[in-house]
């Protein structure tokens, strides 16, 4: 990865590459960057920025290949959600 985090999740999309969202950058801050890693060349690429920093949130496939990332933490027990 590009960026060090944790509490992120990691989604494998439809056309075989993996979106990494949110976690933790540090010890208290979570993070809204993601990025998407391409297996069959081996590397990883920034992507668009969450809307809100989040960690340990949830990444579900949707049956179109968009991926929707609910939930999480940033200081406070998030409700809202987002699409790619």
């Amino acid at each position: 990865m590009i960026n060090v985090r944790y509490g992120h999740t990691a989604s494998v999309l439809t056309n075989g590459k993996v979106l990494v969202t949110g976690g933790w950058g540090s010890i208290v801050d979570s993070v809204n960057s993601t990025e998407l890693y391409d297996p069959s060349t081996g590397t990883w690429t920034m992507t668009g920025s969450m809307n809100n920093a989040r960690s340990l949130h949830t990444a579900s496939i949707l049956t179109n290949g968009n991926v929707l990332v609910t939930g999480g933490y940033n200081v406070f027990i998030l409700n809202s959600s987002e699409l790619y």
